[in-house]
């Protein structure tokens, strides 16, 4: 598997086509079409005049009060934010470098006779007492404002410090919204600044100066447009920020400036030129839509956010800010431990600035000994953003460093346990004279022509490798879309940034608006990898088939309608001609611009599949939806009741046997699906969730026959939960660590199962743990889903070499009958995940 990066283009005034709306991320942006001016990606000889000397050379570490403001009412005062700076230093993370304590919206309540913000009282009495504290503590305070000046300053048309003017002689006029809260741009929350207007920029200057008078270190700039999920026209805040950055410039009191949010990708000189570092997604907190601060889901989006933005940060152009990371509290942070590590490796490989959301006085050990992993943060602070060189549901991100060494990071977003390979001849180089398990602090010796491993669900290996050899470039065709045939709505618009000058868009929203691209040629049958360039605002998803086989999903994000991504997939063409059709039957794909075939058919393919659940069978009144946070952006709903079914038709796999099977669902409230297969009785599954819009996973064992199956879910009686897909795949693992049920203990309703885990390996076996233990029923009288009163994963501990440990574990059998059989998953890790055992069992009893 070798992919070749695609060759920077230039980037010049491309026309905006068109484009139907988005995910509505909590505000619906409008697309309009007007002549942009765009820098290229590829430049990092842009001056950034907000780059004070020493401020924002790394990416910065520290804490925001935004996610805690979520979840907790009336949280931003004084008194909660000098004890998170008390607790931060406590921590032990300052010495890891975490030293900002940043305070968002809602620390001020009026204006002073300038026009000026002023705290609000009584929540911040002193906010100069507050920041010498945080500074007493060794730290820097930040602040949020944004742009635009608020009703009542304008109302009072207060006098400008050190001007004969005032307020209301330096608005837009007749007035607009001065920026993106300010909805179509006709209904201010704060008026817009014109800044052609003397004593516009000695406002803002007067505004930065207050806060550099009260010590403060950083400013945060919100709702920013373009940008913001509103990109209208009317409201357009790059002279601000280049007002805001003029203003930090000039004060002596150095302050790191970040812009937000969702930042538009057209506009990238400006806010490359102006700060330090810009939002490029929306918040990654639930806000109402969990019952925690985030949830898997809402990282993924990450994942696909980077992709367009990958080649455009650095410590010259300022850094890609992917928001805060929800990770130290396991009770409200809404993540698992693997997740957690997963999230902050992906801000490490990105260079994001990595700042803590959430209650730091209730950070908990495992949460701390994450976010103090200095190889980890080494990676945040090299300097050297990734990029992706694998996409999809395992995606692949690398960076190579000024020593020629680079780090990798193999991550896994499906659910269940995947086995992964990354040839280095997808890098670049042969071999490797050594490896290292960053996560683990485990030296992996030299590693031949590539790396493989077992990847926990929603986990991540991350490894520094040094390269030895250089490998040759593969064999690689490309194909125009414009090329291609385009049918029913899909229409070839011009894009000035695009290959060839031209792109295919409005494609999707039925099954009929497709590009198909023919004589896609190769020599013999295999695997190959297919980069795919495209073009999106916001969450997308393109349905492709290879030769009419199954549809495959591609999930993609970006900033722009008219600057390209590149992501790549592996694909199995066979021999001769093939064809490939894009599209997406229920919700919008991205524009495309062209499709890379490289190799020669010898890539790794992929041992799990997947299945959405809208382009199934929907029987009965089920029906489909769209859902900006599914896969494929669109889900299948009014489950429950007779025939109101998804039936997936053709699961095929190529052995009977046991497998595991994700299933991603929404659900408020407790609901349960009866899943069936190939006819059988429906087995029940209880399900519980807090969100019909964020979708959440369960891994489940099924048995399966050679070849075709047919899976249906729905609740003959009941409500089910929407389902959004599901994910089929074999048992993987390692030699090294093996598990097993060794007892079975208690009342027959209340089972005590003891799980021991034994280390075969010649190293210890570090925090192992149990990471999915799951049953369902296979056999016998009635249909239940026995229920593990213990939350995931547990602790088991160290396992010296040749050692074992057992943990006992409470099973609710209450509602399954004395004669039924169980099919059951057992997934166990140890090592930070560089360890990954599964054990199944098709007919055990309780």
């Amino acid at each position: 598997m070798t992919l070749i990066l695609p060759q920077p283009r230039p980037l010049v005034g491309p026309d905006r086509q068109t484009a139907p709306p988005v995910r509505n991320h909590r505000r619906r942006r409008t697309f309009y079409t007007a002549a942009l001016v765009v820098t290229s990606l590829f430049t990092s000889a842009v001056s950034a005049l907000a780059q004070s000397a020493g401020v924002a050379e790394k990416p910065y570490l520290g804490w925001s009060s935004f996610s805690q403001q979520t979840i907790t009412s009336n949280f931003l005062t004084q008194a909660n934010i000098q004890a998170q700076s008390d607790a931060l230093l406590a921590s032990g993370l300052q010495a890891h470098g975490y030293n900002y304590i940043n305070m968002d919206s809602g620390w001020m309540s009026t204006f002073d006779a300038n026009g000026r913000p002023i705290p609000a009282a009584p929540n911040f009495p002193d906010i100069t007492a507050l920041v010498t504290h945080i500074h007493q503590n060794g730290q820097k305070a930040g602040i949020y404002w944004i742009p635009g000046v608020e009703q009542p300053a304008v109302q009072a048309n207060y006098p400008i410090l050190g001007t004969p003017y005032h307020i209301q002689d330096i608005l837009t006029v007749p007035y607009t919204a001065g920026n993106a809260f300010g909805g179509s741009g006709t209904s201010p929350f704060h008026y817009k600044i014109d800044f052609t207007k003397p004593g516009a920029q000695e406002y803002i200057t007067s505004v930065v100066n207050l806060f550099a008078s009260w010590g403060i270190d950083f400013i945060k700039l919100d709702a920013v447009t373009p940008g913001s999920y509103n990109d209208n026209t009317a409201i357009d805040n790059r002279d601000d920020v280049a007002a805001w950055a003029t203003a930090i410039k000039q004060n002596s009191h150095p302050m790191w400036f970040t812009i937000s949010w969702a930042l538009d990708q057209d506009y990238l000189s400006t806010w490359q030129t102006y700060a330090n570092a810009r939002r490029i997604e929306g918040d990654v907190e639930c806000e109402g839509n969990c019952s925690t601060l985030t949830n898997w889901n809402m990282v993924t989006q990450r994942f696909y956010d980077l992709v367009g933005w990958e080649k455009a940060s650095g410590p010259t152009v300022g850094w890609n800010d992917l928001d805060s990371l929800e990770v130290g509290n396991s009770n409200t942070d809404g993540l698992s431990s693997t997740e957690q590590q997963s999230a902050i490796s992906l801000w490490a490989m990105g260079n994001a600035p990595m700042f803590i959301g959430g209650d730091l006085t209730a950070l908990d050990s495992a949460g701390v000994q994450l976010l103090s992993n200095d190889e980890v943060i080494a990676v945040d602070q090299s300097g050297y953003p990734a990029q992706e060189v694998a996409g999809g549901f395992n995606p692949i991100w690398a960076s190579k460093q000024a020593d020629g060494s680079y780090y990798v990071a193999l991550f896994n977003l499906n659910a269940f346990p995947t086995s992964m390979t990354l040839p280095w001849g997808t890098l670049g180089f042969t071999g490797a004279s050594a490896v290292r398990d960053l996560w683990s602090h485990i030296d992996l010796g030299p590693v031949n022509s590539g790396f493989s491993a077992v990847v926990l669900g929603h986990g991540v290996r991350l490894l520094k490798v040094s390269p030895t050899g250089r490998a040759m470039v593969p064999h690689s065709q490309v194909y125009e879309a414009e090329a291609g045939v385009v049918s029913g709505s899909a229409s070839v618009a011009s894009c000035s940034n695009c290959s060839g000058g031209l792109k295919v868009g409005n494609l999707g929203i039925g099954p009929n608006n497709t590009l198909t691209i023919n004589n896609i040629s190769v020599e013999r049958a295999g695997t190959y990898e297919m980069e795919i360039d495209s073009m999106t605002v916001g969450a997308r998803a393109l349905i492709y088939q290879v030769n009419g086989g199954l549809p495959a999903t591609l999930n993609v994000s970006g900033g722009s309608f008219n600057i390209p991504a590149s992501t790549t997939v592996p694909v199995q063409l066979n021999a001769g001609m093939n064809s490939i059709q894009f599209g997406n039957p229920t919700s919008y794909p991205p524009d495309l611009d062209r499709i890379v075939i490289s190799g020669d058919g010898s890539a790794p393919a992929p041992n799990w599949t997947g299945y959405e659940a809208e382009v199934a069978t929907i029987g009965g009144t089920a029906s489909v939806s769209y859902c900006g946070n599914c896969s494929a952006g669109s889900k299948a709903g009014n489950l429950g009741g007779a025939g109101a079914n998804v039936t997936f038709t053709n699961v095929s796999v190529p052995t009977a046997g046991t497998y595991q099977m994700e299933i991603d669902y929404l659900t408020s409230g407790p609901r349960s699906y009866f899943i069936s297969v190939n006819g059988g009785t429906g087995t029940e599954l209880d399900l519980d969730g807090s969100s019909f819009s964020l979708p959440t996973s369960t891994v489940v064992p099924i048995t399966l026959q050679a070849g075709v199956n047919t899976i249906q879910f729905g609740n003959p009686t009941n409500f089910a939960p929407d389902l959004d897909r599901i994910a089929i795949s074999p048992t993987v693992g390692t030699a090294t660590l093996s598990g097993a049920v060794t007892a079975k203990l208690g009342l027959p309703v209340l089972r005590l199962w003891q799980l021991s885990l034994t280390n075969t390996s010649k190293i210890k076996a570090g925090q192992a743990e149990v990471n999915l233990l799951s049953l369902t029923q296979s056999s016998g009288k009635g249909t239940c889903h026995p229920k593990v009163l213990a939350r995931l994963p547990l602790e088991v501990g160290d396992i010296a070499p040749g050692a074992h440990k057992a943990i006992v574990v409470p099973i609710d059998f209450a509602r399954c009958s004395e004669s039924a059989r169980f099919a059951t998953s057992l997934v166990f890790s140890s090592n930070n995940g560089a360890v990954v055992g599964n054990a199944t069992d098709a007919m055990t009893t309780r």
